[in-house]
């Protein structure tokens, strides 16, 4: 199903998990410029790195950004996503203070919500089909 060289190890397991994930600025302002999607790509790395979490695509508009991460069982996306929404909207005040007027009523650069999917290489079609024929022993 997926090719050997993506497939990783820890301690007792071996796994292959993505999530897609994306965040949108406090009422959809448009808040960031190429300069700021640059930084928020490398901030968004540096928390990647510290959960073993390997981002695998970042991008972004004015106001959303999107991010592909690889990343291990032992890590809850929940926790990945708070982490990396807090870190980033501390760092990104402290650098950038011109973005403060986006900020309205607590300082917080990103919506409460956001988005996580799941996905493997294969479709999910591929996926069904492939468990379907699996020997069921008789």
């Amino acid at each position: 199903m997926a090719s050997i060289q993506n497939i990783r190890t820890g301690r007792h397991c071996v796994f292959l998990l993505h999530a897609h994930l994306v965040f949108i600025t406090k009422f959809r302002h448009k808040v960031f410029a190429d300069r700021h999607l640059t930084r928020l790509e490398e901030i968004m790395r540096d928390v990647c790195a510290d959960f073993e979490v390997e981002l695998t695509e970042f991008n972004g508009e004015g106001e959303h950004v999107h991010m592909l991460v690889n990343y291990p069982p032992k890590v809850a996306v929940s926790r990945l996503v708070n982490s990396l929404k807090g870190v980033s909207s501390r760092r990104m005040r402290q650098e950038f203070p011109e973005l403060a007027r986006h900020y309205w009523r607590g300082n917080k650069l990103w919506s409460g919500s956001y988005f996580a999917g799941s996905l493997d290489g294969a479709p999910l079609t591929i996926l069904r089909q492939y468990i379907e024929q699996q020997n069921h022993p008789g």
